[in-house]
């Protein structure tokens, strides 16, 4: 069972009486009447970080992920709240420095305040994150309109391929690896674009589980499908040189998630103000296909023209 059935036929009934909830089908919980908005994310080793051997790291990939969903709804985020589960060897105090330490430093970068949280005892390592922000309104999913501009922040790819470096499953210079794995650890999400997104994106949702997962997301109540563009879809220099040297697929790297970028859909006459708002916030904002009616399949084509055959379209919950 995926997660969207077992939201769907267990807990979807019981946020009926809360329009807030928003039917459980978005990032975050939204109360229009109070300005609050709301995410929750849960963390576990094994899954969502290899291990603990870098938990100054380990905790600055789970706050700028956890925050980056309020970000995709054009929200700024104020308060964080953080519950952990592990024990003595987790939580030593040279790891408590660490990670001390690396709040901190991303309370200042992100202008973030810690809420509270909670502690308890286990062999299994989990972080459940809950992030605060205020706003009268948000970018939501499933608002996409037909003929919509499709758009991405940054670049895609680096933080997967710097997954496949801590995996050993790929083998790079010292100077190659760090980059990528930086990238996997420290996410570079786009703050700033926060307070501009309400201004041109009609949907919008963070990249986490990959791009073609996360866009079939975005339009899951809409009877609309996509194209895109594969040589339009950005990735860093740095990912260009690797994909060339090593022969690797540009598909099946910029699918896989962990990027935290964010993902969003446009008019086309919003064309002019989004390219204005890239050069002045400094942010690559990439325009990399276009909505359509679901009568078209939804797809992927190269430089051809060519549809592309997508064997993982990203990482799917299963229970």
């Amino acid at each position: 069972m995926d997660e969207f059935k077992l939201i769907k036929d267990y807990f979807q009934r019981l946020s009926q009486k809360s329009p807030s909830s928003l039917n459980l089908n978005d990032d975050v919980f939204f109360d229009k009447k109070n300005n609050l908005v709301i995410s929750v994310d849960t963390y576990n080793e094994g899954s969502h970080f290899i291990d603990f051997k870098k938990p100054d790291l380990v905790i600055k990939k789970i706050i700028r992920s956890s925050i980056s969903d309020l970000i995709s709804k054009g929200v700024n985020p104020k308060f964080y709240f953080i519950s952990a589960s592990g024990n003595k060897k987790n939580f030593s105090k040279f790891n408590l420095s660490k990670i001390s330490k690396s709040l901190n430093e991303e309370q200042n970068k992100y202008n973030i305040i810690l809420g509270g949280g909670d502690t308890v005892f286990s062999n299994k390592l989990s972080f459940t994150i809950t992030s605060v922000g205020f706003s009268d309104n948000i970018i939501y999913r499933n608002k996409t309109k037909n003929n919509d501009d499709i758009y991405v922040s940054g670049n895609l790819g680096d933080s997967y391929l710097g997954l496949l470096v801590l995996q050993k499953k790929i083998k790079l210079n010292t100077l190659s690896s760090n980059y990528f794995t930086s990238q996997y650890f420290m996410p570079n999400i786009k703050l700033k674009l926060a307070n501009q997104l309400k201004s041109f994106a009609n949907s919008s949702m963070d990249i986490s589980d990959g791009l073609i997962a996360d866009l079939d997301k975005l339009i899951n109540n809409q009877k609309f499908s996509y194209k895109l563009c594969l040589n339009d879809i950005p990735i860093s220099y740095n990912l260009k040189k690797i994909l060339k040297s090593k022969k690797l697929s540009k598909i099946n790297l910029i699918s896989k998630g962990d990027d935290y970028q964010v993902l969003f859909t446009a008019s086309k006459s919003k064309r002019t103000l989004i390219k204005k708002v890239s050069n002045k916030l400094g942010i690559k904002i990439t325009k990399i296909g276009i909505i359509q009616n679901k009568s078209l399949i939804s797809s992927i084509i190269d430089q051809n023209n060519t549809v592309i055959t997508v064997k993982n379209k990203g990482y799917f919950h299963k229970f």
